[in-house]
């Protein structure tokens, strides 16, 4: 399987895996000459605060959520690293539910890969909270790399 379109799925709390995020992506995507597309979903009330904290014009018509993603710190510092390593890189934004809009993006990106990071749970967090990534790997329409946190 060529890779030439890979997601990596952010959202809230991924900004402490930023490094492991970083060497994995640029580790999968290097080699292959893949695009790696940045994709942060936000939920509607992530992205309200999102839109406030960024400085976008409150009056303004509509701002995309792409746009947002776009200036948000964890997107911005994944963009400066991959590229710094030669990595081609897109930026994607999604309003929705994080594990059904992560699926979406890799569908409308037609990714061959979806990277998506996560903190180790237990069984019992799981089954009370759900898992974004467990919904990725179930449903997304390519294989997805989960890469778990330091847990130094």
């Amino acid at each position: 399987m060529a890779l030439e379109t890979v997601l990596l799925a952010l959202g809230p709390g991924d900004a402490e895996r930023v490094d492991r995020l970083a060497e994995e992506t640029i580790d999968i995507a290097g080699p292959s000459g893949a695009t790696v597309v940045l994709g942060h979903v936000f939920t509607e009330s992530e992205y309200e605060r999102a839109i406030d904290r960024l400085g976008f014009d409150p009056t303004a018509t509509e701002v995309s959520p792409q746009e947002v993603a776009g200036r948000h710190a964890t997107v911005r510092d994944l963009a400066e690293r991959l590229e710094a390593a030669g990595v081609a890189v897109a930026v994607g934004g999604a309003i929705g539910e994080h594990g059904e809009s992560i699926v979406g993006l890799a569908e409308e990106s037609g990714a061959d890969m979806v990277i998506v990071g996560g903190r180790q749970r237990s069984p019992a967090g799981k089954a009370v909270f759900g898992s974004t990534a467990q919904t990725v790997m179930l449903s997304a329409p390519c294989p997805v790399t989960f890469v778990r946190a330091d847990t130094s």
